[in-house]
């Protein structure tokens, strides 16, 4: 195997904006160690502006950018769960299309599976920031950073209350993300059941202690995270984490109660738990 060859796998869809999608391609196009495959999944009909960023990709990279095209938006895990399939490589390295890769990104995530061929997924802490200048690839000020757990057991134990990993920072092995039933239906924690499946197979992880990637946020970022249909959700897979033995009944019903009392907050709250207790500034 060549621990240079890697697949990019990034999914956009129609409400994303066109000059984020290009930063966000040409952050990875430059990386300093580059791609021989890009995978580009569109969930839907896009805006002509995102396809005129899309067709001028094309151009710059015929032989490496592959655009796979859906009719119909199906949702971000189905997305990727078909990406993963098209993926040429046995590495992936996952990218959103409104965030910002720093050119040594891959190389450092290449050594780590290249050294270490027990471990399956590595990814890194982020930096969330909000302004940026047109086309640039430094933000102009980091809002906070999202830090998470180096090794397997801490990651282990880190997952029982939250994400271990930063989805846009990710690159795994894609057989292992395969036998582990790969990305199914959940929404907006496709990413984490995920790992969730593959911690509880008995794969490891690895999480660079520095920031790789630079994340959009905004204040819509934490209303998201709000309301019963979310909520409904979290717990759903916590329910999945106890009936698979991964947290404890009396964990789960900690869950329940945080996740119930984040989802009724006003959204000024939630931003201050979130920036205080979960985030570094």
């Amino acid at each position: 195997m060549n621990f240079n060859d890697y697949s990019v796998l990034m999914s956009v869809y129609r409400k994303e904006k066109a000059e984020y999608l290009r930063v966000a391609m040409n952050s990875m196009w430059n990386q300093t160690v580059p791609t021989n495959d890009f995978v580009l999944m569109c969930d839907g009909s896009l805006t002509p502006e995102l396809d005129s960023v899309i067709d001028e990709m094309i151009a710059e990279h015929p032989d490496t950018l592959r655009v796979i095209r859906f009719p119909e938006n199906h949702g971000l895990g189905y997305t990727l769960q078909i990406g993963v399939k098209e993926c040429r490589n046995d590495i992936i390295a996952r990218m959103d299309s409104d965030d910002i890769s720093r050119p040594e990104r891959c190389e450092k995530e290449l050594a780590v599976l290249s050294a270490h061929p027990e471990i399956s997924i590595v990814g890194s802490f982020i930096e969330e920031f909000i302004d940026i200048e047109p086309d640039s690839y430094v933000p102009s000020s980091i809002k906070t950073r999202r830090i998470v757990p180096e090794k397997t057991d801490d990651i282990f134990t880190f997952a029982k209350r939250r994400n271990p990993f930063n989805h846009p920072s990710v690159m795994y092995r894609k057989a292992d993300v395969i036998a582990a039933g790969n990305y199914q239906d959940m929404l907006y924690i496709e990413d984490y059941y995920l790992w969730i499946r593959m911690l509880l197979s008995g794969l490891n992880g690895y999480n660079i202690q520095e920031s790789l990637v630079y994340v959009r946020t905004d204040n819509n970022t934490f209303r998201r995270r709000s309301g019963r249909k979310y909520r409904d959700i979290q717990l759903r897979l916590f329910k999945y984490m106890k009936d698979r033995g991964f947290i404890s009944y009396s964990q789960y019903i900690r869950q329940c109660i945080l996740r119930a009392g984040s989802s009724v907050a006003p959204n000024w709250l939630r931003m201050f738990m979130f920036k205080k207790f979960l985030r570094k500034t």
